[in-house]
């Protein structure tokens, strides 16, 4: 019983939330997707990140050790995957994004916080940094054919992960009347996020319910083992390997069928497997939570 109320307070406030953007859709009052997506991406979470950086305390070698953790996952889950789009003959550039890449933000970033506090969003926070340096380049190279380094330079998340790692590494701090706004600022970050990620999936349409259900499992039980591996591999302690194994078991990021849908990329498609893959980790993020924590 005890368990299944931490486990309940942990996610309650994101499907609260998520439920609200939810309903707001659905009671189809205005909301302005666009304005708040921009806000979000490139003012709130800019901040958000880099202040989390700039005040953590995290040691250097566990910094080391999650980047690397990260990277290998990636590298091991973009090759699992290509070879699972192969065998079961469907089109790379539509279904090779939405596999690899997880709602770490909207989704990963407050399940971080809610579970482990502090300490669990700065972890998620390098992970989510280093997946939208792949997202904004693998990612968008696939999706489009051809590619687009510059993107990332272009990125207010990549540059302030890689302001706020500069500060993280040399221990540098920036005036507190500076910090206070850029935190007040980043606070808006999360809950806008799950408003909208509500927002965003009571939009979309759902299709091919079994091709969408197959290529979930797969992608779901490779990110848990894969993430499990590493996280025992590169020896991380307790906290960092949770977030490691709750940021690759998110489900598929609603910005997959953002560019899906700019690239022209089968979107419908797309959409039904962030769809299914949400509606399967409202069963099993609480049950992976029980394990973690």
């Amino acid at each position: 019983m005890i368990l299944f109320l931490t486990v309940l307070k942990i996610i309650s406030p994101i499907f609260l939330l998520g439920s609200i953007g939810f309903i707001w859709e659905k009671a189809k009052v205005d909301y302005p997707i666009h304005f708040v997506t921009n806000l979000t991406m490139n003012i709130s979470l800019p901040c958000l990140i880099f202040t989390s950086l700039m005040n953590s305390n995290v040691d250097h070698k566990i910094l080391s050790s999650i980047i690397f953790a990260t990277i290998i996952t990636y590298v091991f889950l973009i090759i699992f995957c290509y070879g699972f789009v192969k065998i079961i003959k469907i089109d790379s550039p539509t279904f090779l994004p939405p596999m690899v890449f997880g709602n770490t933000g909207n989704l990963g970033l407050p399940l971080a916080f809610f579970a482990f506090g502090d300490v669990g969003l700065s972890y998620a926070i390098i992970i989510f940094a280093i997946m939208a340096i792949f997202s904004f380049t693998y990612g968008v190279w696939i999706i489009s054919g051809e590619t687009n380094l510059l993107k990332l330079f272009q990125e207010p998340i990549a540059w302030s992960a890689v302001i706020g790692g500069i500060f993280l590494f040399f221990n540098l701090k920036i005036p507190t009347f500076l910090s206070n706004s850029l935190e007040l600022t980043g606070q808006i970050a999360i809950p806008l996020m799950l408003i909208t990620l509500g927002i965003s999936v009571a939009r979309l349409n759902l299709k091919n319910i079994t091709k969408g259900f197959t290529i979930i499992s797969f992608r779901t039980i490779f990110c848990l083992l894969l993430s499990v591996s590493a996280s025992m591999i590169f020896s991380l302690n307790e906290v960092a390997s949770a977030i490691l194994i709750l940021q690759f078991t998110t489900p598929v990021a609603v910005t997959s069928y953002l560019l899906a849908e700019r690239y022209n990329r089968s979107p419908d498609d797309v959409a039904s497997l962030v769809i299914i893959s949400t509606s399967m980790s409202i069963i099993y993020i609480p049950i992976i939570l029980s394990f973690l924590i």
